[in-house]
């Protein structure tokens, strides 16, 4: 016997402690099925679930779950990413705490690689352990990190294979700089934050005359590194200037005017300084000028002790030799103004610091080389976007692709493996043996080496995910079957990141496109559209709602929003929502066992008779065909709205009301049909729901079985998906009892518009009714009284003066409401609220057409607005409808 309530508490954890125990989710169990493969983008190993991960993860399972009941041979490759500077700070901030009073320089290289590593047996298994309490079911067994030894062997292969093909190689070139974490940093690591500052114009003198040309910069401590002032060839004002000199404030260097189409004539004064050294656009304008590139900074972000720079600002941190810079430029008279000025700044997401351009020495990727057969790929369909529009953030990215720098100045992660000679020479092999046999043969005599300090970044380890985790560089067994894998999963914002470098390195190492598909979701914001973020206070963290609600209902809640393009807009509620869907669920299966609804081994739905079960059958059906359309077209939530409308609607709110006369009459014949069908139906459900709520569907798979003394043949998690039959639909079936359905909809709808009394019991004639509609009331009309409240259901060849009509069908129903409510006092009640409705829209209407809201409002606050404009819309439309009615009525 079902229990009265479910417990997704005590449920969750225990069906998937049972599911991983047997091997449920192994890769290989279904050796003749066609391999179903999906790499999990993977997470940091410091990482905990957050909601992105949650929908991400929802998303790739209902994915494998379902092809895992189709018969194919899923593999879900899970792992975690060893995620540099984030894991780097994680065991810094432990050393910290300890009181050892040791940072991890005094400790030494060897020995903090060796506490990170503690700390990971320790707690690095944080995420993963969560993804298994949302009920992610990945092969387990198969787990990988991206350092450990097989994945690092994959590592140094193609790192050395890339470099022998001089696809690799060090160069100095200008990087994001962290100057806490004394590193470089990737695009995604950098945060733009809108910040308060000032434009300073400085006046730059013309070498041999009185003219100045009147610079603006928002960094003034970056002039001293400045080695030109570049001006539009087009423009007027500078051309007899282009080819002489300037004099640098405060350094009395000489440097040129150079013509350059970077610099916009429309835009201050049309001439801007140039520092290669610091700026990226600067960095490239001075490569076409043949600028001389001066680095003013040191790693620290303070002014360099060199002869070139004025003894006063040597050493000084960047923003007091900001404040030194200004007050100097003033005091000799080269500050020309100063503005307030809102600028987007740089600052790291870690660290919290203004990131510096910094030119240094990094390794580097030949990323435009790689790139060419991955453009190739998409622009021919070997690999395609869903939304396909994402394949022009791909090809934008491509087509405009910079060197790709993959060095990092740090201790955690996987060391360069280049070795560098007692003359700097360097030997790039897989190993130091290796390295040491180079530089003899090099050398002609054994010869020391010091291995290159930086460690690759994480990305690079990412980019071979889809191979390494399969066994490359060994040609595994695993590799032959599993590669091209089928489809990513991921988000937009690492397009570039990761997916891009996944394309380039499985087309350059295994000469094959990595993934069919690439799935891009959207983002989960809150309730009104925002995105989370701590100090907004608005993030919502999915640990407690599965606490609270269980994860089959978070899982449906994000399934049933993930449509395609379009953000998901998370509240609790929408959670508790769905979380009363399982309780639906719940009950619905209890009813059918209450009833005696068992499963009948060996039932034959084409032998059914009664017209309500071969509806319901029909309804299965094309349920199940639209669940497999729409998960096989990545529309996740016309697959869960689908299942939902399927379960709620006509199973639960309809089907059990229609039968409940059939279960409790006296055909025993019938009754045992409904109790067939009703179980047979449930199972289906159960398996339709299984890739959206795997825990409650696994649940009432086995106690609707214990319930009929039946054993499964398997758990519902291995269980086969239905195969749909359209034979079984019958349209006869269908057309009566949506009929009756339609009808019975259509007047509780009047009912509800019209203020009837819950209590009252109306007449319905139905006017003109042809043999059809006749023969309906005759078979249905007990039930459609009941369903609707009805005290009679009569004919005639006009309708009754003072009632409301309807159409349905063909058919015309008019009920007489004058007995049962005031009509006049409905009128003015109807024409107050439509007054209202009329007030609410002109309002919001008024905030959309009024430009200055919009150009001001937030996106997500004109979003609301013009969701409320429709309910508004909706509500007004219903109404009037309901006042037509009555109009009509006298």
């Amino acid at each position: 016997m079902l229990d009265k309530t479910y417990d997704p508490q005590e449920t969750e954890p225990r069906l998937y402690a049972a599911w991983e125990a047997s091997g449920a989710f192994k890769a290989g169990r279904n050796a003749e099925g066609e391999p179903f493969t999906i790499v999990i983008p993977p997470p940091n190993v410091t990482g905990s679930l957050h909601m992105g991960h949650a929908l991400n993860n929802t998303l790739q399972d209902i994915l494998c779950r379902f092809e895992r009941m189709r018969g194919r041979d899923v593999l879900w490759q899970p792992g975690t990413d060893h995620a540099g500077i984030a894991t780097q700070m994680v065991v810094e901030r432990q050393l910290a705490q300890s009181g050892e009073n040791v940072g991890r320089r005094e400790l030494g290289r060897e020995e903090f690689i060796r506490r990170v590593w503690a700390w990971k047996e320790v707690s690095g298994g944080t995420i993963t352990r969560q993804l298994r309490r949302l009920g992610a079911s990945c092969d387990w067994s198969r787990e990988r990190f991206t350092m450990d030894e097989g994945l690092s062997a994959a590592v140094r292969r193609v790192f050395v294979t890339l470099h022998r093909q001089g696809l690799l190689y060090k160069d100095k070139r200008l990087v994001n700089w962290d100057p806490h974490f004394l590193t470089a940093i990737s695009d995604l690591e950098v945060e733009s934050r809108e910040t308060k500052g000032h434009m300073w114009h400085i006046r730059y003198p013309v070498e041999g005359s009185e003219q100045s040309i009147v610079v603006a910069t928002t960094r003034p401590e970056t002039m001293l590194g400045d080695s030109g002032v570049a001006v539009h060839p087009d423009d007027e004002r500078y051309k007899d200037l282009v080819g002489k000199f300037v004099i640098l404030p405060l350094t009395g260097r000489r440097i040129p005017v150079v013509a350059d189409t970077y610099s916009d004539p429309e835009k201050g004064t049309g001439a801007v300084k140039i520092t290669p050294a610091h700026d990226f656009n600067d960095f490239e304008v001075g490569k076409r000028n043949n600028l001389e590139q001066i680095a003013v900074l040191d790693i620290h972000a303070r002014i360099v002790d060199e002869a070139f720079i004025p003894e006063a600002y040597r050493g000084l941190d960047r923003f007091e030799a900001r404040k030194r810079i200004v007050e100097d430029l003033e005091i000799q008279g080269f500050l020309v103004e100063v503005k307030d000025h809102v600028l987007m700044q740089p600052f790291g997401d870690r660290s919290g610091v203004v990131i510096e351009p910094m030119l240094t020495d990094q390794w580097y990727v030949d990323a435009k080389t790689l790139a060419q057969p991955a453009i190739k790929a998409v622009e021919q369909g070997d690999t395609v976007f869903v939304p396909k529009n994402w394949d022009k953030t791909y090809f934008e990215w491509m087509n405009n692709i910079q060197p790709w720098c993959v060095s990092r100045q740090l201790w955690w992660g996987h060391q360069i493996p280049a070795w560098y000679g007692p003359d700097g020479h360097v030997f790039v092999e897989e190993t130091e043996a290796e390295a040491l046999a180079a530089a003899a043969a090099h050398y002609g005599a054994q010869v020391s080496l010091t291995r290159d300090e930086d460690v690759l970044d994480t990305w690079f380890s990412s980019a071979l995910w889809p191979f390494s985790t399969l066994g490359w560089p060994e040609e595994t067994e695993v590799l032959k079957r599993h590669y091209k894998t089928d489809v990513l999963v991921t988000g937009f914002d690492i397009i570039f990141f990761w997916v891009a470098r996944m394309m380039m390195m499985g087309l350059h190492f295994m000469k094959e496109v990595p993934f069919h598909t690439v799935y891009i979701h959207a983002l989960v914001r809150d309730e009104k559209g925002q995105k989370m973020s701590k100090s907004k206070g608005n993030v919502i963290d999915p640990l407690d709602l599965i606490e609270k609600y269980g994860a089959d209902a978070l899982r449906f809640t994000l399934a049933a929003m993930a449509a395609q393009g379009r953000d998901i807009k998370l509240s609790t509620q929408r959670v508790e929502g769905y979380r009363n869907f399982t309780t639906k669920l719940w009950n619905a299966a209890r009813f059918c066992e209450m009833n005696e609804c068992r499963i009948v081994p060996g039932f034959d739905p084409a032998t059914v008779t009664n017209i309500i079960n071969r509806w319901l059958l029909g309804e299965a059906e094309r349920a199940t065909a639209g669940v497999v359309a729409a998960i096989e077209a990545y529309r996740f939530n016309e697959a869960a709205l689908g299942v939902y409308q399927f379960v709620w609607g006509t199973f639960c709110d309809w089907y059990l009301e229609l039968v409940k006369p059939l279960l409790n009459g006296t055909d025993e014949v019938v009754k045992a049909e409904t109790r067939a069908v009703a179980a047979h139906v449930l199972d289906r459900i159960l398996a339709l729901l299984h890739p959206f709520m795997p825990f409650i569907t696994e649940e009432l798979w086995a106690k609707t079985a214990e319930t009929a003394g039946l054993a499964r043949a398997s758990d519902l998690v291995l269980a086969p998906w239905p195969v749909v039959d359209p034979a079984i639909a019958d349209s006869a079936a269908d057309a009566e009892v949506q009929w009756v359905i339609d009808l019975v909809t259509e007047i509780r709808a009047l009912r509800a518009e019209s203020n009837v009394p819950a209590g009252a019991k109306l007449d319905l004639v139905l006017v003109a009714a042809d043999a059809v509609a006749q023969g309906r009331v005759e078979r249905h009309g007990e039930l459609i009284a009941r369903l609707a409240r009805l005290s009679a259901i009569s004919f005639a060849d006009a309708a009754p003066k003072g009632s409301v009509q309807l159409v349905v069908g063909g058919t015309t129903a008019a009920l007489p409401l004058g007995d049962v409510i005031d009509i006049a006092a409905e009128k003015k009640r109807l024409e107050k609220e439509i007054g209202k409705a009329d007030q609410e829209l002109a309002k919001i209407t008024g905030k959309l057409n009024n430009a200055g809201f919009i150009a001001k409002a937030a996106p997500e606050v004109i979003e609301e607005q013009r969701e409320r404009a429709e309910d508004a819309g909706r509500l007004r439309a219903k109404l009037a409808d309901a006042l037509a009615r009555l109009n009509a009525s006298l």
